[in-house]
């Protein structure tokens, strides 16, 4: 996991006080922009005086354990979350966006929306909600286990291309030293915002985190915060 040291989240480095109170939420393992998401987070429960703590697991396992209420919620997911799992409740405005890219090692052409990819064999990581639904229906799908997982994959030419989020793609690669084998095609599929969700027992929080989020982007401050955590990841050695 990223060691990040981000100036204005230093107020949480003296711990929690004895009153605070907890959430526990789901983090998909592995995923960069689950962990620049989470941070984001946390600084926001800040001002609320509420303690994070995230279960880093699967995108499935993430869903299944939320949406049960064995965890409090979800970091952040696609904004049609809540027709599929109606015990998630949808906490706006969007805490973030993620840039769904198509990245590849042999081919390059300019990507043109979803329907660019439909001939080639895809990768994706199973229970990422953007990449199932922009993938749906078309033939040669396969869901792999992690992110990390992928890219190996895609290395050992399991598959053409593969999708992930551009940012997440792009600290992956790194991660694994694969900048002179795999490259991101332009441009991203699309942008999609992505929403906090909270367990339906904490209904009554979900107004408080929205306006929360809402005052810390007015302000610029959550956009501030995003940059520095993207380019602390993809800096890291």
């Amino acid at each position: 996991m990223w060691r990040i040291i981000v100036a204005c989240l230093s107020l949480l480095a003296s711990g929690p006080s004895p009153a605070q109170e907890v959430i526990r939420l789901a983090r998909i393992a592995d995923i960069p922009d689950q962990y620049v998401g989470g941070e984001m987070l946390r600084a926001v429960y800040a001002r609320l005086n509420i303690r994070l703590e995230f279960e880093d697991v699967p995108g499935k396992r993430a869903l299944a354990l939320s949406s049960a209420g064995a965890v409090d919620g979800e970091i952040q997911r696609i904004g049609s979350l809540s027709r599929d799992y109606p015990t998630l409740v949808q906490v706006t405005p969007a805490i973030n966006y993620i840039e769904p890219a198509v990245f590849a090692t042999k081919f390059r052409f300019d990507v043109a929306g979803w329907d660019s990819i439909r001939d080639y064999s895809i990768g994706i990581v199973r229970g990422v909600g953007s990449s199932e639904a922009g993938t749906r229906g078309m033939a040669r799908v396969t869901a792999t286990t992690g992110l990390d997982n992928m890219v190996r994959m895609l290395d050992a030419d399991r598959f053409d291309v593969m999708v992930t989020d551009l940012f997440s793609g792009l600290a992956a690669v790194r991660k694994l030293n694969l900048q002179a084998r795999i490259h991101p095609l332009s441009p991203p599929l699309e942008r999609i915002h992505i929403y906090h969700y909270l367990h339906e027992r904490h209904r009554d929080l979900v107004p408080k985190v929205g306006k929360a989020i809402a005052q810390m982007e007015a302000s610029g401050e959550l956009a501030a915060l995003r940059e520095a955590l993207v380019k602390q990841v993809l800096n890291a050695p």
